[in-house]
Order: C-alpha cells, then sequence, then structure tokens
C-alpha cells in the first residue's frame, strides 16, 4: 500500500531527530534549520539537473502556502519545545493527525452522512491514547501559553499535510513539493539566525558536518517519503501511521541514548502499532469497506 511510505518517513525523521539533538549542542535552532534548507536544496537541485527534470510549476502560490504555514509551525514548535517538558511538547505537537481526522470527520458529516469512517477515527484517537502513555506529559498551570502554542503549531502541521496532499493529488511530483519546502527552510533558518544573531555563523567542524549532513539528507528523504504517502495513499491512514514516529523515536532513544522504558511506556507503543496496522488493514483496496473513504476524500475530490 502506498500509506506504508509514511512508515519511512517516520523511521527518517526518528533518525533525523538524533541528529537534530547530537547537533543541537553546537548550532543554534536557527542554523540547523538553515543547514537542513540547504543540503535538501543543493542535494535536490543537482538531482533535478542531472535528471532533467523541471522546477516550473502551474501552483507557485499553493507552494508559497505550504512552505510558509510548514515553517511557522515549525518555529512555534521549537519555541514550545524550549518552554516545555520535551514530552508535553512532542505529544501536544503530535495532535496534527487528530485535526486532520476531525476536519475529514466534518466533510464526511456535512456531505455524505453515510460515509463516515468510524473505525478510522477510533484509530487515530487511539494511537494518540498510546502516545499519552509512551510519553506521559504533564505541564504547569503557568505553561498553559507554550502548551496552547504547540496545539497551534499542530494544527499548522495538519494544513501542512493536507496542503501536501492537495498539491500531490494536483500533479506536483514530490521532488519540486520537498525542493521549495527546503528552499523556505533554507531563507527561514538563515533569516531567523541574522535577526538572533547577526552574521555571525558557526563554523561546522569534521564531526558536525556529519551530523549537519545526515539531518539533511534524513531530512529531505523524510519529506519525499511523506509527501508520497499523503499523495497515493489514504489520508487517515497516512495519518495515523504518523503516530509510528514516537515508536522509532524510543527505540533510537534507548540505543542511542540509554533511555528507559516502563510498563506505560511499552502499552503505548503497543496501542501505537495496534492501531496503525488496524488502521492499514481497514483501508485496503481488496475490501469493499476500505474504499468507502475515497468518495469522502475531500481534498481529493476538490483535486
Amino acid at each position: 500500500m502506498q500509506s506504508l511510505w509514511m512508515l519511512v518517513a517516520s523511521f527518517m525523521f526518528a533518525a533525523m531527530g538524533v541528529c537534530v539533538k547530537l547537533a543541537s549542542d553546537d548550532f543554534s535552532t536557527s542554523e540547523i534549520v538553515m543547514y537542513r534548507g540547504i543540503v535538501g536544496t543543493v542535494v535536490l537541485f543537482c538531482t533535478i539537473r542531472i535528471r532533467g527534470l523541471s522546477l516550473k510549476t502551474t501552483m507557485p502560490w499553493d507552494h508559497l502556502w505550504r512552505g510558509f504555514i510548514g515553517v511557522i509551525s515549525l518555529w512555534l514548535w521549537f519555541y514550545a519545545i524550549g518552554k516545555l517538558p520535551l514530552a508535553t511538547a512532542i505529544t501536544l505537537n503530535y495532535m496534527a493527525p487528530i485535526w486532520i481526522a476531525v476536519w475529514l470527520f466534518g466533510h464526511g458529516w456535512w456531505h455524505r452522512k453515510n460515509h463516515v469512517e468510524w473505525p478510522l477515527i477510533a484509530a487515530v484517537l487511539m494511537s494518540f491514547v498510546g502516545v499519552a502513555l509512551l510519553l506521559r506529559p504533564a505541564f504547569a498551570s503557568n505553561q498553559m501559553g507554550p502548551a496552547m502554542v504547540a496545539l497551534i503549531s499542530s494544527v499548522l502541521s495538519a494544513m501542512a499535510y493536507l496542503q501536501v496532499r492537495k498539491l500531490g493529488l494536483a500533479g506536483e511530483p514530490e521532488y519540486r513539493v520537498v525542493f521549495y519546502f527546503s528552499v523556505m527552510n533554507l531563507l527561514a533558518g538563515a533569516g531567523g539566525h541574522i535577526v538572533e544573531s547577526g552574521l555571525h555563523f558557526t563554523r561546522p567542524n569534521s564531526y558536525t558536518i556529519w551530523l549537519l549532513l545526515g539531518l539533511g539528507l534524513l531530512g529531505m528523504g523524510a519529506q519525499i517519503a511523506m509527501t508520497r504517502a499523503y499523495r497515493l495513499g489514504k489520508t487517515l491512514v497516512v495519518a495515523n501511521l504518523q503516530y509510528t514516529g514516537i515508536v522509532f523515536s524510543s527505540i533510537w532513544g534507548v540505543i542511542v541514548f540509554n533511555d528507559t522504558f516502563d510498563w506505560h511506556s511499552w502499552a503505548g507503543i503497543a496501542i501505537i502499532l495496534a492501531s496503525g496496522i488496524a488502521a492499514t488493514f481497514y483501508n485496503t483496496r481488496s475490501t469493499e469497506r476500505g474504499k468507502a473513504i475515497a468518495e469522502t476524500d475531500p481534498i481529493a475530490s476538490e483535486a
């Protein structure tokens, strides 16, 4: 199934997170965003030219909108991470699939009441229960402001994912969508760092240059896989499979940072995996019920 490209994306995003965490000791957030954009832009531009592909698009404003909301979401999330416990910020940001489910539910209820996909809605909600068990977030009452910022970031993330699907269904290839988003990351990261610290940029050394190259290549590959998943897969299934990123991140935490888990964590991982598998099999094209959601996908209909 094409939706399974989201598993590839989630794994690569998790591996990228390891590189980001290691690189954050030497670079500011703005610099990390900038270097990620530089690697993606250069690699994709060279690949596009070598293969004779085109960067011309008939949807410049759609690319600009996708890049704008994606970058804003990224900055808000990084702000929340700085103000909230990391587990809380991640959990709140992973509410993006919930907003996607709410949007599709509302559209289906309004236009085709008999075709609301309750099992998929339940799978997404159960995945979030798994995330909560795995991370067990908590924040003090005086942190309500940053928590709301994290929630706004998740809403913008959902909008960005839906825009990615719209671009894909309209015929925009993955490389073009990711290229323009990489350019936006480059510009936003460089601009943010100049505002924060002027023209002084941290110079990579023989160790950190590999971290920056790794996070750039992993981020680029993850974006391509995610774009393909949203373009070719089923929206709610792809959104649900996105939760596996928490599982992959947890595994990387054990291997690289010696993190430990209790029974709550393992129960959360089990729920996330089970709901992802259930949603995927429910939505296979080989079943009649699995075909129903295609008729209620407002993005597909619009495209």
